[in-house]
């Protein structure tokens, strides 16, 4: 990404070409592909942070593994609950991914063991990168001049009423997920190598001044937030996404997933402003994520997991093949797009093959 991105929300807007400051394409953003020339990624994150905030997606999780009863955990309607996430291994859409070597315990009758993960998922996301720094010093890296980031100071919260300066874009984002290496080790501390292994996003950036004409109201939120995290104004999007999986020997992708993105229940300004709540320091290039997108319906959940219920339902792809979790040769395939009266924003693919995973020498 250009310059730009560091500066005001009103300069984003008009470095667009005057005709076409309302419909913004994905090529507007980038120029005509090369001859020789490759993809790489819209920027070099330093951070990356994960939310969990789709209520559905929350509550199906929560039902397989601790019934209906428990199915929200007692914070989740509180908070944008998030982790922190292994910025290291972001890579761009195209790039192929390993399947991971990890410890698991697949019976919990027996010791754990290690080896390949036999449960890779997916998780349909989308992330966004954050507006201009407001301090020269957060620009002096080469690396983090030329990408966009957020700008504020350490031990200097964003007020919910300023947030919006802060998120530049978005983008496509698939959280590969090891659920087998996951539950064995996520307890007490959260995720760790079932998810560091790789998170794939789009290769460029759609602006936010061009989703605006997309903007759909708040979900309802009961019980209301607390106040710092409370805002009147809309700031929920009308983005259409699927995924779809292309198997070893098919000749297309078979569409397993139709979801939007205007089934979270936290705002990107919520979650822009809890993390910087106690003080915390985001900087030019951090990636903030969404969490997975699931919809109400059993083929708008965002994962695998959901979408097999826990293995138990098989997914059918047509010719014969069903999955429960991918298999090596798959390759997943994310697409979203916004359509407007007469022209669409679209936001690209995201894409990745599983390759078998490679133990250590």
């Amino acid at each position: 990404m250009c310059l730009c991105s560091q500066l005001s929300t009103t300069s984003w807007g008009w470095a667009r070409p005057p005709g076409r400051r309302r419909a913004l394409s994905c090529r507007t953003c980038c120029p005509p592909a090369r001859p020789g020339c490759g993809t790489t990624r819209s920027c070099a994150s330093g951070d990356y942070t994960d939310f969990y905030s789709s209520r559905q997606h929350a509550a199906n999780v929560g039902i397989m593994f601790r019934g209906k009863d428990n199915a929200l955990m007692p914070n989740w309607l509180h908070l944008p609950v998030g982790y922190h996430g292994r910025a290291s291994s972001i890579v761009v859409s195209g790039t192929p991914i390993r399947r991971p070597m990890g410890q698991m315990r697949p019976d919990d009758s027996k010791p754990p063991v290690y080896g390949p993960s036999k449960l890779l998922d997916i998780e349909l996301e989308m992330a966004r990168d954050l507006g201009r720094p407001v301090s020269p010093d957060l620009t002096r890296s080469p690396r983090q001049a030329f990408f966009v980031g957020p700008g504020n100071r350490l031990g200097e919260p964003i007020p919910i009423s300023k947030a919006q300066e802060h998120i530049f874009g978005m983008v496509l984002m698939n959280d590969w997920s090891a659920r087998d290496i996951q539950r064995w080790e996520y307890v007490p501390l959260g995720p760790f190598l079932g998810k560091s292994f790789a998170t794939t996003i789009s290769p460029w950036v759609v602006p936010m001044e061009a989703l605006m004409p997309f903007v759909v109201p708040n979900p309802e939120q009961d019980p209301k937030p607390l106040p710092y995290l409370c805002h009147d104004q809309p700031y929920t999007f009308d983005i259409k996404l699927s995924v779809a999986l292309r198997g070893e020997g098919m000749s297309q992708g078979v569409p397993i997933c139709k979801s939007n993105f205007k089934h979270m229940y936290w705002t990107m300004l919520q979650q822009l402003t809890h993390h910087s709540v106690n003080g915390c320091n985001l900087r030019p290039g951090d990636l903030l994520a969404s969490g997975t997108i699931s919809g109400p319906e059993p083929d708008s959940f965002g994962s695998m997991l959901e979408l097999s219920w826990r293995g138990t339902q098989p997914i059918e792809l047509g010719i014969g093949q069903t999955r429960r979790f991918l298999q090596d040769g798959d390759e997943v395939i994310i697409t979203g797009h916004c359509q407007g009266d007469g022209y669409r924003v679209g936001f690209g693919h995201c894409t990745g093959k599983v390759l078998p995973a490679l133990p250590p020498a």
